[in-house]
């Protein structure tokens, strides 16, 4: 009867493991809109009040996760890469070594960890996928790209967050054999590979979508973009998207039942329409007006807001045919997400602005300026429990931005 008991007990708790949900990059959805119910219509001229900032951190691009009551943020000390464990009132509870991170061109952590429970998965820039125990900080299980794969590493270090659907992890290492690969979370164990189109990957972090009951996984590879079919990994479709340096970091945005896929450097973005079952694409529209160099983009009202790369300036395209609806140089290039209904703005001039957008045009209703911090402003910032987090290098900045 003990042995039914604790038998029984094990199933519930793997079942409830099995049950939690990861805290993605760029939100739920992946599309970087945050709840925000009570959001302030304007900041003080000095900017949203500091809540609290935490200067301890490492180096590091990565952004903030939150789940478990606590913020998780990665980062690199002395060449080695930790996930920094936060309170949500700003104070260090723990810091967990994964190990070697990337400390060539612009040194620091890349990745955002996902974190399930006590479990973390963090990439590094070399190109090794860590699955942690916080609790005891202890390596559950590893895999290396270039060993396990056979991928090379891309120029500035891979630079893709850990997609989670289920137990079932996504990654794409880039090989020739292993483009795309989804991997068992609990243990590491291959469930499937995928040749892909055999590029190098592309700093992309996949786009998870559901067509005609198929899920599948899209993303950017160095020249092209890919979807397979999350089940077993078959490719589906490619679409050509290349521009000067393979550098793709946006994740695609899905919306109607279509694709929409965009990069920096002059090549800007496409509307795919899917067919019925998500085995095939068509070309709706193309610009090269917004070149999104790595900073995302929104899709809200029939619009796509975000800012070019080579061509300075924010955009509003019209999502039915990509017409450039208006333009605006008021802040510097850089990432975009929404809490409820407005959009915050951050440079990479450090800008960080409060606007309000629609079809006829941008207005910015607050601006200041990131003083706080090291390095380049290319984290992208996020909003938990009506708090916006920023972050810039060395710094984890908490403002009050709700009522």
């Amino acid at each position: 009867m003990k042995q039914i008991i604790s038998l029984l007990f094990i199933c519930v708790v793997a079942l409830q493991l099995s049950a939690q949900e990861s805290s993605p990059w760029r939100g739920v959805n992946s599309d970087a809109k945050y709840p925000a119910p009570q959001i302030l219509p304007a900041w003080a001229e000095t900017g949203p009040e500091i809540i609290w900032h935490f200067d301890g951190l490492g180096d590091g691009f990565s952004s903030p996760v939150f789940t478990n009551g606590k913020i998780y943020c990665s980062a690199m000390e002395d060449s080695i890469g930790y996930i920094y464990i936060i309170s949500e009132n700003g104070e260090l509870l723990k810091k967990v070594a994964y190990g070697n991170e990337f400390n060539e061109s612009f040194p620091g952590s890349r990745s955002t960890p996902a974190i399930i429970g006590n479990t973390a998965y963090m990439v590094s820039g070399f190109g090794v996928l860590y699955c942690l125990d916080l609790e005891t900080g202890k390596q559950v299980w590893n895999r290396r790209m270039k060993e396990d794969y056979k991928s090379e590493n891309t120029r500035w270090g891979y630079t893709q967050s850990i997609f989670i659907d289920g137990d079932h992890l996504y990654f794409t290492p880039g090989g020739e054999e292993f483009n795309f690969v989804a991997l068992n979370r609990l243990n590491g164990d291959l469930i499937w590979k995928s040749a892909g189109n055999q590029n190098l990957s592309a700093y992309c972090t996949p786009k998870l979508v559901e067509k005609g009951g198929r899920k599948l996984l899209v993303s950017h590879m160095a020249n092209d973009i890919v979807a397979v079919d999350a089940a077993n990994g078959k490719v589906l479709w490619t679409y050509p998207h290349p521009n000067q340096y393979n550098i793709h970091p946006n994740t695609p945005i899905f919306q109607d039942g279509d694709l929409y896929c965009f990069s920096g450097y002059g090549q800007g973005g496409v509307r795919l329409h899917l067919n019925e079952d998500g085995s095939a694409v068509t070309k709706v529209w193309s610009t090269n007006q917004m070149d999104n160099q790595m900073g995302g983009a929104i899709f809200d009202d029939g619009m796509i807001y975000g800012s070019g790369h080579r061509n300075r300036g924010w955009f509003c395209l019209d999502w039915k045919n990509g017409d450039v609806k208006w333009q605006s140089t008021e802040i510097g290039n850089g990432v975009i997400i929404m809490a409820g209904d407005k959009f915050i703005l951050y440079s990479d001039r450090g800008e960080l602005a409060l606007a309000q957008m629609n079809s006829e045009k941008m207005e910015v209703l607050s601006k200041t300026k990131i003083e706080l911090g090291t390095a380049q402003h290319w984290a992208h910032p996020v909003v938990h429990n009506g708090v916006l987090y920023v972050r810039h290098g060395k710094s984890l900045i908490a403002y009050k931005i709700s009522a």
